[in-house]
């Protein structure tokens, strides 16, 4: 068959495939559920210890084993911000904060998330009310900065020292590549259906 009798057939039923993609069209506008929206506050950190100090006519390796001691915390950290005993730190630090609010340790883990890069320990958290995001994210930089020593006895009573590169910054987690991409593809798929139903 010819390709212009494939065109003449399709013209005299262009109402088909029309309709089958103004239906799903309407349906996916009006059935698909309402996204609460979400928010995140990314915060950056750098790590280290004291070092010890330096000793006249003794090497000192450089400090190289302060270097050294900073890139492993920050590996360490990295795990540590995703346990159950930080989170349960943070949710206890909630509630004894001037304003405070009942968070459960269960959630926070679930919402936190880290990452390193070059010895940068980085910590994102997400979250459905911007205002209780904020009183989150400073507990977990209190959290790494006053309590961190609880985590790795080896530290000592001192613990590590924390320095807070970036401060928490909030922002509105953006509609993923699956969200962004679902309507199209129904309407393509629709399109489709109506041609071969024609």
């Amino acid at each position: 068959m010819e390709l212009r009798q494939y065109f003449v057939i399709v013209w005299r039923r262009w109402w088909l495939p029309v309709a089958l993609v103004a239906i799903v069209l309407l349906a996916s506008l009006f059935l698909r559920p309402s996204r609460s929206p979400q928010y995140y506050a990314s915060m950056r950190f750098s790590m280290g210890i004291v070092p010890e100090p330096l000793r006249p006519n003794t090497y000192n390796y450089d400090r190289y084993y302060t270097y050294l001691t900073s890139e492993y915390l920050v590996d360490d950290f990295s795990e540590v911000v995703k346990s159950a005993a930080f989170a349960q730190a943070v949710s206890d630090r909630l509630a004894r904060e001037p304003n405070p609010i009942q968070v459960p340790a269960g959630a926070i883990q679930g919402s936190t998330q880290s990452g390193k890069l070059h010895r940068i320990l980085s910590v994102n958290v997400i979250w459905g009310d911007p205002g209780q995001l904020r009183l989150i994210a400073d507990a977990v930089v209190k959290t790494l900065q006053e309590d961190n020593a609880r985590f790795f006895a080896q530290l000592g009573a001192e613990g590590a020292q924390v320095f807070l590169l970036d401060p928490p910054n909030v922002g509105v987690v953006g509609a993923g590549l699956r969200e962004k991409l679902d309507l199209p593809i129904r309407l393509v798929l629709a399109l489709t259906a109506g041609l071969a139903l024609v």
